[in-house]
C-alpha cells in the first residue's frame, strides 16, 4: 500500500483527490494540509510513502516547503520524501527549481485519473516522472541538475561553523534581523556574514545560496 500525504489549499481538490486515490487499490491517503505552513508539521509527523504537492498556496509555496523539507531531511541524514509537484502552471523554470530541489515528479492538473495514479506509483518505486513531455533543453537541464545532486557530496565549500549556523538560518527563511535576534548578535554582522557566504559560494542572493546548499548537502 503507497502511503500518500495531500497538501493542496482548495478543499474540493484535495477532497476529490482522495476520493479518486481510492478507487486505486494500492494507495492510502494518510494526511492532508491545506497550507504550506501546516505541511511543515503534517509531512514529517505522517511520514508518507509519497507527497503530493501543490505549487500555488497560501503562507508557503510549494517550492518553499520542499526546500524546508529538504533542508530539514539533511540535518537529520534522512531521504527526502518522494515528492509530486501539481500545478496548473506549465513553466520551464518551475520544474527545473522543483528537480533542483530534490521533487521527483512534475504533473499538470488537468491529467487522466490512470496518468495520475502511475505517476505516484513510479515515484513511490524511485522514478521520475514529467509531465508534460519535455523539450529538449529542458531535459538536458533536468539531468544536469540529477548528476549534480548525485555528485553534490564530493564538492566542497568550505564555511565556518558560525557561517554553517547562518545558513542554515537562511535556508529555514529567517531575515538578517531575526537570524541577528537569534544568534544574539547585531544585524550588520550577520550582513556580513551573509555576503561572506554568497561569495564563498559563488551566488548573488539568498535565494540561490539556499538552493545551493541544498543541492551541495550543506544544509
Amino acid at each position: 500500500m503507497i502511503r500518500i500525504c495531500i497538501v493542496e489549499d482548495q478543499t474540493l481538490v484535495r477532497q476529490g483527490l482522495r476520493s479518486m486515490l481510492a478507487l486505486a487499490g494500492d494507495m492510502l491517503v494518510v494526511a492532508e494540509a491545506e497550507n504550506g505552513e501546516q505541511a511543515l508539521i503534517t509531512v514529517p509527523d505522517a511520514r508518507p510513502d509519497v507527497l503530493l504537492l501543490d505549487y500555488r498556496m497560501p503562507r508557503l509555496d510549494g517550492l518553499g516547503v520542499l526546500r524546508a523539507l529538504s533542508a530539514s531531511a539533511q540535518l537529520q541524514g534522512l531521504p527526502l520524501v518522494p515528492t509530486l509537484i501539481l500545478t496548473t502552471f506549465d513553466d520551464d523554470e518551475l520544474l527545473l527549481t522543483a528537480v533542483q530541489l530534490g521533487a521527483k515528479g512534475y504533473l499538470l492538473k488537468d491529467v487522466a485519473l490512470p496518468v495520475l495514479l502511475e505517476a505516484i506509483r513510479t515515484v513511490a518505486g524511485g522514478g521520475r516522472w514529467l509531465q508534460p513531455t519535455l523539450t529538449d533543453h529542458v531535459q538536458r537541464g533536468v539531468d544536469e541538475l540529477c548528476l549534480d545532486r548525485e555528485a553534490a557530496g564530493d564538492r566542497s565549500i568550505v564555511l565556518t561553523t558560525r557561517e554553517q549556523e547562518v545558513l542554515r538560518l537562511m535556508a529555514g527563511g529567517f531575515s538578517n534581523r531575526e537570524i541577528a535576534g537569534l544568534t544574539t548578535t547585531t544585524e550588520g554582522t550577520i550582513k556580513g556574514y551573509v555576503s561572506t557566504i554568497l561569495s564563498k559560494m559563488g551566488v548573488r542572493d539568498r535565494t540561490r545560496a539556499v538552493l545551493k546548499a541544498v543541492e551541495y548537502r550543506l544544509v
